[in-house]
């Protein structure tokens, strides 16, 4: 993803394999990757998520969008430009989760269709899980728990995603989850089962 590669850097290879730590975790690694518009339940789905996957004895973290701008993203603004470059640096840190064999969640509007595919890429269509949290602008903008549509609205921050920069949804996830009809508990059930389907975790 980044094309600023310096000549005198070589990659060092590990003893320890990514096969060896999931040997040991008892489990597969991927990226649950979850996109949709601000206040579409994102962050809540994958916390819920990531509760049901730590009871079960899996390795897991979540990333979550606002929280990777304290430190990782902390000098980035909200251009067009700086949104890129936090989930191309947000691809490269999920990609050293499955490499330790762990489950990474990601909760992050990434509105760029684009950039999504770059971070498929880098990971690789198997362990790339890409989830749509589908809801209705209106819907999201009734909950704005954070007062960030109405800001927008009055014109208080610029480049708002739904409100005056564009988000262009998922055209074949591996899962769309209708976030304003269907509950926590279903919406949770239906990543678990997908996670079994595709052999990453074990049925409890």
């Amino acid at each position: 993803m980044n094309d600023i590669i310096s000549p005198n850097i070589v990659w060092q290879p590990s003893i320890v394999q990514r096969g060896d730590r999931e040997a040991q975790n008892r489990h597969g690694s991927c990226v649950l990757w979850f996109t949709g518009l601000s206040g579409s339940g994102k962050s809540t789905l994958a916390h819920a998520v990531e509760e049901v996957l730590h009871e079960s004895g899996c390795r897991t973290y979540v990333l979550d969008g606002d929280n990777v701008r304290h430190g990782l993203c902390g000098d980035l603004a909200f251009s067009e430009a700086d949104r890129r470059e936090n989930i191309r640096r947000v691809g490269e840190v999920s990609r050293l989760f499955v490499e330790a064999g762990m489950i990474v969640l990601t909760a992050f509007i990434s509105p760029f269709r684009e950039e999504r595919e770059r971070v498929r890429e880098l990971i690789g269509e198997t362990d790339f899980v890409e989830i749509h949290c589908h809801c209705p602008l209106e819907v999201c903008e009734q909950r704005d728990v954070k007062g960030l549509y109405q800001k927008a609205r009055q014109g208080l921050i610029r480049e708002f995603t739904g409100i005056s920069s564009p988000y262009q949804a998922p055209e074949n996830p591996a899962l769309c989850i209708n976030t304003a009809e269907m509950s926590l508990l279903d919406s949770v059930g239906q990543v678990m089962c997908f996670l079994q389907s595709q052999g990453k975790v074990q049925c409890p």
